[in-house]
C-alpha cells in the first residue's frame, strides 16, 4: 500500500474477503465488467455527447494509454479539478485503470486549497477545466508549478495553455497495439489506495481520504442495494462528481456498476432539474437541502412529466421532516436520506422503510458488519435513545488519514474506530443525528473550517481577535458569522472583509456573510471564548430581524 496511508489490519482484511464485502476487483474492472454485459447501451450523457459502454471504454483505455506514455507510474497522486463532465468520467476511470491516484479537489477550490492538495499529497499532475466564468484555472496551475518542482504534468480538459496538454490532445495521438497488454501490466492490486476524497475540513485545510479499490467498491455496492439502483436505473449527477455522495453512494461509480445510465446536469436551475426528468426519464439523483427547498418552490415542476422519477436522496446536512413529507407529495417519489462522510460509515433509509423513520431518521449502516458505538466524553457506551458521539469500524471505513498522524490520533481510538465528529440516538439500528461536536459550519453541505477562516481574518491588520460561528439560514442550514474586535480606533464592514479573504484566494462559499463587531467575548470561568453562546446571540438577532423588530 502507498507509504503513509494505514492499512487493515489483516484478520479483518480476511474476514472482509470472507463475507463478500471484498471482490478482490478494482474499479476499473468493475467497469469492464459492466461493458462486457451491457456494451451497446448508453451509458453516460452531456446534452449532445452520447456514449454507449462499449465507446465509453475505449475512450477510457485509449486516455489510460497517453497518460502512462506521459510518465505517470502507478502510486503517482493527480490532484483532479473537473466539472461534471464527460471527462470527468474519463479521465476517473483512465487513472482507476493505471494506478494513478486522483485527489478529488472541486470546482470552487483555488490557489490556497490547491496548494495544499499538491504539496501534501506529493503529486506530480494536476488535471482540470481551461476556463469556467471568469476563472483561469490553467493560470492558477502554471502559477502551483512555479512553485512546486514535484508539478511536472498539466492536463487541461479544453485548450491547454503553454506547456501544458489537452485530453483531447491526449485522445488524437496514436496507440500501439500492445492497449490490452500495458493495462494489464498496470492493474493496481484492489488493495491499493484508489482515490483521496476530501475530509469535510474540520482542521484548518481538508484531510485526504486514502480509498482503495476494495473499501470503496464495497461502499457503492451497498449504496446501489440500499437504493435499489440497477440497469434500468438513470442517475442524474448534480452535485459535484468530486464529493464523495454523487460518486459513490451511489452516484456515477454505482450507477455504471450496475449498467444504469448516467446523465451529466449543466446546472442547478430548477428548469434543468425538472426538464432533464421528462427528457432522460430519470429514476434518480442525489442533492443537499438548499436545493430540496428552491425546487420545491419552483413552478417549472408543474410543467414537466415526472412519472419516472423514484428517488431523491438527500445528504450533506438533515432535512427537516416536513420538506420530507413535501418530496414525497410534490415529486411522486420516494425520499431516501442519506447520512455519512467520506471516511466511511454511511447510512441509507431504506426505500421501503416505515414513515416513522423515513420522515425522521439519519438511516441504518449499510453493512451488516459496520460496527457503530454512540458514546459519552468518556468514551462510554451510552445506552439506547442516549446521545451522544457516534463512532464506527467496518469494510468500508478507512484506518486513517494519508500522511497526517495528528490527525489520525485525534480521530481513530486505538482498536480503529473513526471518530464521526456528530451528536446522535441511536434507536435499534437506526441513527438519528443532532448535531456536531466538531467546529465547523455546513453551509448546504459544504463544510467551512472555522480554524482556517479565523486564522485568515486574523492577518487583517484591523483585526485583533476573531470568532467564527454558524448562524441558522432557511435555504443553506447554516451560514457563516463573523464575532470580530478590532484594534483601536478601527473600523470594518462586511464588503470590505470579504475583499480582503477574496486575496487570500480561497473557495467562495467560505466567505463570511455576516459580520459582527463586538468589544468582547463571552467567556468561561477558565477563559475559553463561549462559541455556544455567539452561536445563541446570532440566532436570536436574526430572529427578531425575521419578525420585523430593530
Amino acid at each position: 500500500m502507498l507509504e503513509g496511508c494505514t492499512p487493515f489490519p489483516e484478520a479483518f482484511a480476511e474476514r472482509y474477503r470472507r463475507r463478500g464485502y471484498w471482490l478482490g476487483l478494482t474499479l476499473g474492472q468493475g467497469l469492464d465488467k459492466a461493458v462486457v454485459e451491457f456494451s451497446g447501451r448508453e451509458a453516460l450523457s452531456f446534452g449532445a455527447e452520447r456514449y454507449t459502454y462499449a465507446e465509453l471504454r475505449r475512450i477510457i483505455d485509449r486516455l489510460a494509454y497517453q497518460l502512462a506514455g506521459l510518465g505517470l507510474a502507478p502510486r503517482d497522486r493527480l490532484v483532479m479539478q473537473l466539472p461534471n463532465i464527460p471527462e470527468f468520467v474519463f479521465v476517473f476511470y483512465a487513472l482507476m485503470k493505471i494506478g494513478v491516484i486522483p485527489v478529488m479537489a472541486l470546482r470552487p477550490h483555488r490557489h490556497n486549497e490547491i496548494r495544499h492538495f499538491l504539496s501534501h499529497s506529493g503529486a506530480v499532475g494536476y488535471i482540470g477545466p481551461d476556463r469556467i466564468g471568469d476563472f483561469d484555472y490553467r493560470e492558477m496551475a502554471a502559477e502551483m508549478q512555479a512553485e512546486n518542482a514535484n508539478l511536472e504534468h498539466i492536463i487541461v480538459a479544453g485548450e491547454a495553455g503553454p506547456g501544458q496538454v489537452s485530453i483531447q490532445d491526449l485522445l488524437t495521438r496514436p496507440v500501439g497495439d500492445n492497449v490490452a497488454e500495458l493495462l494489464d501490466a498496470r492493474r493496481p492490486d484492489p488493495g491499493e489506495v484508489a482515490l483521496m476524497l476530501l475530509s469535510g475540513g474540520t482542521t484548518a485545510l481538508p484531510k485526504l481520504i486514502p480509498r482503495t479499490h476494495e473499501d470503496y467498491f464495497c461502499y457503492l455496492r451497498l449504496c446501489c442495494s440500499r437504493a435499489e439502483i440497477s440497469s434500468r436505473s438513470v442517475y442524474l449527477a448534480l452535485l459535484p462528481l468530486g464529493h464523495n455522495f454523487p460518486l459513490g453512494s451511489p452516484g456515477l461509480l454505482g450507477t455504471l456498476w450496475t449498467g444504469g445510465r448516467m446523465v451529466l446536469a449543466p446546472d442547478l436551475d430548477p428548469e434543468t432539474f425538472f426538464s432533464l426528468i421528462e427528457r432522460e426519464s430519470i429514476t434518480i439523483t442525489s442533492v443537499t437541502p438548499p436545493l430540496v427547498s428552491g425546487w420545491l418552490k419552483s413552478a417549472a415542476r408543474e410543467k414537466y412529466d415526472l412519472r419516472s422519477f423514484e428517488v431523491l436522496q438527500c445528504g450533506g446536512a438533515r432535512l427537516l421532516p416536513e420538506l420530507r413529507r413535501q418530496v414525497r407529495d410534490l415529486l411522486g417519489c420516494h425520499y431516501q436520506e442519506a447520512y455519512g462522510t467520506a471516511e466511511g460509515l454511511g447510512h441509507l433509509v431504506p426505500l421501503d422503510a416505515a414513515d416513522e423513520y423515513v420522515l425522521e431518521s439519519s438511516g441504518l449502516p449499510l453493512a451488516a458488519d459496520d460496527e457503530v458505538r454512540v458514546v459519552d466524553h468518556q468514551n462510554n457506551q451510552v445506552a439506547d435513545g442516549q446521545s451522544g458521539e457516534l463512532l464506527g469500524r467496518g469494510p468500508y471505513t478507512i484506518r486513517g488519514y494519508y500522511n497526517n498522524a495528528d490527525a489520525n490520533a485525534a480521530a481513530f481510538t486505538a482498536d480503529g474506530f473513526y471518530r464521526m465528529g456528530d451528536v446522535v440516538k441511536r434507536h435499534g439500528n437506526y441513527v438519528y443525528t443532532e448535531g456536531r461536536k466538531k467546529d465547523l459550519i455546513n453551509r448546504g453541505g459544504e463544510k467551512i473550517s472555522c480554524d482556517e477562516i479565523e486564522d485568515l481574518i486574523l492577518t487583517n491588520p484591523k483585526v485583533e481577535n476573531v470568532v467564527l460561528v454558524a448562524m441558522p439560514d432557511e435555504v443553506y442550514g447554516e451560514k457563516a458569522c463573523a464575532f470580530v474586535t478590532l484594534h483601536p480606533g478601527q473600523s470594518l464592514e462586511l464588503p470590505e472583509l470579504v475583499e480582503f479573504l477574496m486575496t487570500k484566494q480561497i473557495a467562495k462559499f467560505k466567505l463570511p456573510e455576516r459580520l459582527e463587531v463586538v468589544d468582547a467575548y463571552p467567556m468561561s470561568p477558565v477563559g475559553k471564548i463561549l462559541r455556544n453562546v455567539l452561536r445563541q446571540q446570532i440566532a436570536d438577532k436574526l430572529a427578531l430581524e425575521t419578525d420585523g423588530n430593530p
